[in-house]
């Protein structure tokens, strides 16, 4: 494993550079090119990377837990497997990218794009989606409880199976959402955009297993 702790690469060059496995904990990578860099493995907690461009890069199974990556390009990054948990994303581009299995409880995700994106068994658990776009996003059996998807556009997306136990999607865009399946118990749909019976009619409400004595 490199170990390059608290390295300072702000506004660097490190285009298709190979950095798996390596330690970043704390590393200063804001506004450097990271376009197709690979990063498999590797430790970024708490490193700042605001403004990269990260298009395309592999995270997958990285820890970038409590990371800075507000206004960073992430479009058709692979981002499998990876720990998110509190990373800030506001108004982050992830679409197109592929975060099936990534653990992103208590992430800021607000105003971020992830239109199309894989998030299937995704961990937003408390996450922050306020007037993201998740436009034909892939939420299936995602865990989403207390998320809050205020204002967002979820036009389109899939949460079949997903557990939405007091999830929050005042003023969201359902339009097309497909909710088959998905866990209704605490969901707050009031004044969602597009809302139809069809829509509420496949979603369960799943009762509190009782204690036998």
């Amino acid at each position: 494993m490199h170990e390059i702790k608290k390295v300072n690469f702000n506004e660097g060059n490190l285009i298709e550079t190979n950095l798996k496995r390596a330690n970043f904990i704390g590393a200063d990578l804001r506004v450097a090119d990271l376009k197709e860099s690979h990063f498999e493995g590797a430790n970024l907690r708490e490193a700042n990377l605001e403004g990269a461009n990260l298009e395309g890069a592999n995270f997958s199974e990285a820890n970038l837990k409590w990371s800075n990556l507000k206004e960073v390009n992430l479009k058709g990054a692979d981002l499998r497997e990876v720990n998110l948990e509190g990373a800030d994303l506001e108004g982050t581009d992830l679409e197109w990218s592929n975060l099936e299995g990534a653990n992103l409880e208590g992430a800021n995700l607000r105003g971020a794009n992830l239109h199309r994106a894989n998030l299937r068994e995704v961990n937003l658990e408390g996450a922050d989606l306020n007037w993201a776009m998740l436009r034909g996003a892939n939420l299936e059996e995602a865990d989403l409880e207390g998320t809050n998807f205020t204002g967002a556009n979820l036009e389109g997306a899939d949460l079949i199976k997903a557990s939405l136990d007091g999830a929050n999607f005042r003023w969201a865009n359902i339009k097309g959402a497909k909710f088959d399946g998905a866990n209704l118990n605490g969901v707050n749909l009031r004044e969602a955009h597009y809302l139809t019976f069809d829509q509420l009619s496949k979603m369960v409400t799943i009762q509190p297993t009782k204690n036998h004595c």
